[in-house]
């Protein structure tokens, strides 16, 4: 039987073969056709199981805890197969059991245990559809860029080719539309016959959680001109090794991470930007154009990114708080509209209580993939403020990733 992906519906009759084939989006009924002397042949119907083939996925830095929650994510995901995992030399050969320092809250999924680790090189990966990147920056660009060079799909969590113009940035509930590039990719490489290989960067996890509500805004209501963010960043963000030290961050706040701030204030700018007219780039919103100020502090929280953010629209015409929070409320994401796996019903939560969000109570909203907001307000200096939560690990991190591929897959870019 032919391979079939996607979702669709198909009826017809093939006299030539006596069968009736029904598709109904995962199940087969076909018909066998008994032909006799009178005009109307005798059908007996039966049913045949059929499901989408699923998506091959590897992933880099597995031992790490970007690369453990890759795994967590993938391990009973309905459209991907786990087959590979790299991380150092030192760990491979080994079984993943026997080479990971586990630190997640979920335990090892089991089959997961016995996979035997290979070392992070394209030739090992080769019968991957995808390839999720959970490396050190230290290793992480020339490794990816060899994957991509030998005709694979990487989406990585590093932060070595977010500002390649030919790269993009992609938060997945806010600009996947900048998919294009790798469409395009795929496109020109199938005509010239050459390599279809490439890179999608998650963006920085405190940018996520930045730009979520900002999109929309300036969809509806148009360019911002000024954009200031103040972020509470849980400690999970920095990892386990090193990561952040106990006696460093109880009874503590640390009012600096180094790169963030950098990171957060070009970021925004490449996520809200543009796709170039020959379709192969994205053009950064100029700063002339908007300028972005960020201060990052680390608070002792595990997960879920806090920001208070402050902003002005270009337009002297200003939209009321209450026209701001109906325009977060009524947006939808495209991977919503395509209904992808792990789709949040609700891509912006609004909330009303003047003491929300909060990390521990609003960080797992739609399993981690949406954003909240609350305390949307008048701002004195600027047009409004408001503060953004996020999860971090998840729509700012591996789940952004996994929402990603999902979304290449729905696409068939995958």
């Amino acid at each position: 039987m032919t391979n079939l992906r996607g979702s669709f519906e198909l009826t017809g009759f093939l006299h030539t073969y006596g069968i009736y084939i029904e598709v109904y989006y995962s199940n087969l009924l076909y018909y066998t056709v008994k032909r006799q002397k009178n005009p109307y042949p005798t059908i007996t119907k039966q049913k045949y199981n059929w499901k989408m083939a699923k998506t091959k996925a590897g992933v880099l830095g597995a031992t790490g805890s970007v690369g453990q929650r890759f795994i967590l994510l993938l391990a009973n995901h309905p459209d991907f197969e786990l087959v590979k995992l790299g991380a150092s030399s030192r760990s491979a050969g080994k079984k993943y059991k026997d080479a990971c320092n586990w630190k997640q809250t979920d335990i090892i999924p089991e089959y997961v245990e016995n996979l035997v680790v290979v070392e992070c090189k394209s030739e090992f990966f080769q019968d991957c559809d995808i390839v999720f990147s959970g490396l050190d920056a230290d290793y992480a660009g020339i490794i990816e860029q060899e994957f991509a060079d030998n005709g694979l799909g990487v989406i990585s969590n590093a932060k070595n080719h977010r500002q390649d113009p030919e790269v993009p940035l992609v938060v997945p509930i806010i600009n996947p539309e900048h998919l294009a590039l790798v469409e395009n990719k795929i496109v020109k490489a199938k005509e010239q016959g050459t390599n279809k290989g490439f890179i999608v960067c998650i963006s920085n996890c405190s940018t996520a959680g930045l730009v979520a509500p900002l999109k929309p805004l300036v969809e509806k209501f148009g360019p911002l001109k000024y954009l200031i963010t103040t972020t509470m960043q849980a400690v999970s963000g920095a990892g386990f090794s090193p990561g952040v030290g106990s006696m460093d961050i109880l009874d503590n706040v640390i009012p600096y991470i180094g790169g963030e701030e950098e990171k957060m204030e070009w970021e925004t700018k490449k996520i809200l930007g543009s796709i170039s007219a020959d379709g192969l780039t994205i053009e950064n919103i100029p700063e002339s154009e908007l300028k972005v100020s960020a201060s990052c502090n680390r608070v002792a929280v595990i997960d879920g990114h806090t920001e208070c953010v402050s902003f002005s629209f270009k337009s002297e015409e200003k939209p009321s708080v209450d026209e701001v929070k109906q325009c977060l409320k009524d947006y939808q994401c495209e991977a919503t509209q395509l209904g992808v796996t792990s789709a949040p019903k609700q891509t912006i939560h609004v909330l009303d209580q003047n003491d929300r969000p909060q990390p521990r109570l609003d960080r797992n909203r739609d399993a981690g993939y949406a954003v909240s907001v609350g305390r949307v307000r008048k701002d004195t200096v600027l047009d409004f403020k408001m503060v953004v939560l996020s999860h971090n690990t998840i729509i700012g991190a591996a789940g952004s990733g996994i929402l990603i591929a999902e979304i290449l897959r729905a696409k068939k870019l995958i």
